[in-house]
């Protein structure tokens, strides 16, 4: 992927820098969360359909964590042997999670961009000391991936030169919180975000195991002192895991109800005006992966 670069450019903010070399450009990013890639009941199916179609799409990849389930070590009341692959009940458990997922996505290690820890990682970090996330990291960079790791949020810049200028979008990442509401999915979290987040185009978060996209508007006054309506596009990630269709343990014990699987897409693409260069934007798109 030379065609992608990363960078960390200060405490929890990422730059990924991309040059349109042509009219019809643009570039695609498979956006993921919640793979929980060592829970039984996870879908590795779908996620390798996912990651076969980011190479037809020539697409970077980004992930926000709970990438590892990690629930079911000795010492976690909540372990489920229903809930543990074979892979992972030979001992070495917390190193055979690394070991395990790194073997599974080396396949993909060199578009594999940014890596960021959930809530199931940092419980890991907190009570064994050891980061998941980094080591995963460490072991697809080994093989060649440019994957930087991140905060549990902060904000990634696409930057794209064209015709000589240089234009740009930020999207604010999250892995999330709470538990997004059984009625609403976490929809209401767009108004509150927007209110401080008024520099994002995009507002990214998982966690609830929700999916959905909303497009919203804000308003501003430009240089000129004429009115400039901007889109801001809200987007929940659901994850690999389906935690209602073995109809027991604790997702059916709460009454939770079933949620959806995948992922999404995000295009990023120059938009042609009648304008002057100067004028143009970055489009853009916000996709379900299914």
């Amino acid at each position: 992927m030379n065609h992608l670069k990363i960078d960390r450019t200060s405490q929890g903010c990422y730059r990924i820098d991309m040059e349109a070399d042509g009219p019809d450009w643009s570039q695609d990013f498979l956006l993921r969360s919640d793979a929980h890639h060592d829970n039984a009941h996870s879908s590795h199916r779908l996620e390798l359909l996912h990651l076969e179609e980011a190479v037809e799409r020539n697409a970077g990849i980004l992930d926000i964590g709970d990438l590892h389930c990690a629930m079911q070590g000795k010492w976690d009341k909540r372990a489920s042997t229903d809930a543990c692959r074979p892979e992972q009940r030979e001992g070495r458990y917390l190193d055979s999670l690394v070991e395990t997922a790194a073997d599974f996505y080396e396949p993909y290690a060199d578009r594999w961009l940014f890596m960021s820890p959930g809530n199931h990682e940092g419980s890991i970090l907190k009570r064994h000391e050891t980061d998941l996330t980094e080591r995963t990291a460490e072991r697809l960079r080994s093989k060649g991936s440019p994957v930087i790791t991140g905060t549990y949020s902060g904000f990634i810049r696409f930057s794209v030169l064209t015709a000589g200028k240089t234009i740009s979008r930020v999207m604010w990442y999250s892995h999330g919180s709470g538990g997004g509401g059984p009625m609403t999915h976490g929809v209401l979290n767009t108004r509150r975000r927007q209110s401080y987040l008024p520099d994002s185009d995009i507002v990214w978060s998982g966690h609830t195991h929700d999916s959905w996209s909303v497009r919203l508007a804000k308003a501003s006054l430009t240089s000129q002192g004429s009115v400039r309506l901007d889109d801001v596009h809200h987007v929940s990630t659901p994850g690999y895991k389906d935690e209602w269709s073995p109809l027991d343990g604790w997702h059916i014990e709460r009454g939770a109800p079933p949620k959806p699987i995948g992922a999404a897409w995000l295009r990023l693409s120059v938009r042609h005006h009648s304008e002057p260069t100067k004028h143009r934007r970055l489009s853009v798109d916000i996709m379900e992966a299914r």
